[in-house]
């Protein structure tokens, strides 16, 4: 019996594993959670002591996010956006609860049990996959920084228990994906938004190249940009959170003079991937001794709460549900309460528009970019399929309408379309 074909899209925010069997057509495995079965594993970790013999336990996608919440005295570690370090040279390794990991060595933690549970579902081992990497890493600065994205992602999979890896564009496995029923041969421009890149592909995709044939010939170009919906959530916690826990506050030094709080300790608070890294002995002393000089101490001792209780997930979930909101009324107010740290306030679409016009203006110069470099002029293009969660803010979407319009404007499975895409991939090789 042959082996299906795999197709892994392992995302900054969530993941998802895909097969192809007999029928020629893709199936999604499910996990466990405790709401029922999902098509989506939350790529998050979260490390415990064990309360019986004190060995460091890992817990990985929703059954992390279940110990997480289920903690309430002593909470252990919360590692997410992970995929965002791959190519920075500044984060190696770090160090969880007395435990050294390297980058690999997380990532690897967190895709074994996605493979296990996959495995169960499909009831074959997987050990061959085609797995989706973005266009340009997210703060790739030079070709370099994508190589060592590459080797750090190749030996994170190996460590994971997958024996052959070969990578796709993301993009493009989104394009296998909306290929499938297509009558007619059409050109297509894919735009795929996750939680750390904004990835765009444009290429021909129907019945002409569905058996394979002229696929390489196909494909006319790719552009991409580091950043999506993780700085869009980050937009608001600067506009919104930051400012109730000391942003632009002020200390008293020790010389007298009174200071503003450094703005580096609510730029790691903005960046999702960043946010666990405040919880060091170092930091946190840092912020005992600011609060004790601040000018409202009571802001920093709420942001105090925040980092020494691990409480970036819970800020990120109530962020996340802002933004969603955001998507269909024209305000939505942001609420976050625990263990002593209450914020709630009015966020008008308008404003958070305005707070998130820069990133719009660079994935608007990535699609005008690639427009260019390709000499494919709008009208030419027959269909925008737009995926990935963060398509659905209304801003994003406009800058696809407006040049296109709407009647060639569509989306779909825009949490599974990726890895649905590369098993179809997969079995094509």
């Amino acid at each position: 019996m042959a082996a299906p074909a795999i197709g892994l899209d392992f995302g900054t925010t969530n993941s998802a594993i895909a097969r192809v069997a007999g029928d020629g057509r893709s199936e999604l495995a499910s996990f466990r959670s405790d709401e029922g079965p999902t098509q989506t594993f939350r790529s998050v970790l979260y490390f415990e002591e064990d309360e019986d013999d004190g060995l460091l336990r890992v817990h990985a996608g929703p059954h992390a996010i279940t110990r997480y919440l289920a903690s309430e005295e002593k909470k252990g570690r919360l590692v997410q956006s992970l995929k965002s370090f791959l190519a920075s040279r500044l984060f190696s390794a770090t160090n969880v609860l007395g435990t050294t990991y390297r980058l690999e060595d997380l990532i690897a933690e967190l895709l074994r049990p996605l493979r296990e549970q996959a495995e169960e579902v499909f009831g074959a081992p997987i050990d061959r996959i085609v797995a989706g990497r973005p266009v340009h890493f997210v703060g790739a600065e030079e070709p370099e920084d994508e190589q060592l994205a590459l080797r750090r992602l190749t030996a994170a999979l190996h460590n994971a228990g997958f024996r052959e890896v070969a990578f796709e564009y993301e993009p493009v496995g989104a394009a296998y994906h909306y290929e499938q029923g297509l009558e007619k041969d059409e050109l297509i421009l894919i735009a795929d938004f996750g939680g750390g890149t904004s990835d765009f592909s444009l290429l021909r995709v129907g019945p002409s190249f569905a058996s394979g044939a002229g696929r390489a010939e196909s494909i006319l170009g790719h552009d991409g940009v580091g950043l999506a919906g993780d700085v869009f959530d980050g937009q608001l916690v600067r506009h919104v959170v930051a400012p109730r826990l000391g942003r632009g506050a002020e200390f008293r030094s020790m010389m007298g003079k009174v200071l503003p709080v450094p703005a580096w300790i609510y730029g790691h608070l903005e960046r999702w991937h960043h946010v666990s890294l405040l919880k060091s002995r170092k930091t946190l002393q840092l912020l005992l001794d600011l609060r004790r000089e601040a000018l409202e101490p009571e802001k920093l001792e709420a942001l105090i709460e925040i980092v020494r209780g691990d409480l970036g997930f819970l800020l990120y979930r109530a962020t996340e549900q802002t933004k969603h909101a955001l998507s269909d009324e024209a305000s939505s107010t942001f609420r976050f309460s625990h263990e002593g740290v209450g914020i709630a306030a009015l966020v008008p679409r308008a404003r958070f528009e305005e707070w998130i016009d820069e990133p719009l203006q660079k994935i608007e110069a990535c699609v005008d970019r690639l427009l260019g470099t390709t000499g494919v002029a709008p009208e030419r293009i027959d269909r925008v399929f737009l995926t990935g969660g963060s398509s659905f803010v209304p801003a994003v979407r406009d800058i696809f309408l407006q040049r296109f319009g709407a009647e060639r404007v569509t989306g779909g499975a825009e949490l599974t379309s990726v890895a649905s895409g590369l098993a179809l991939r997969a079995a094509e090789r």
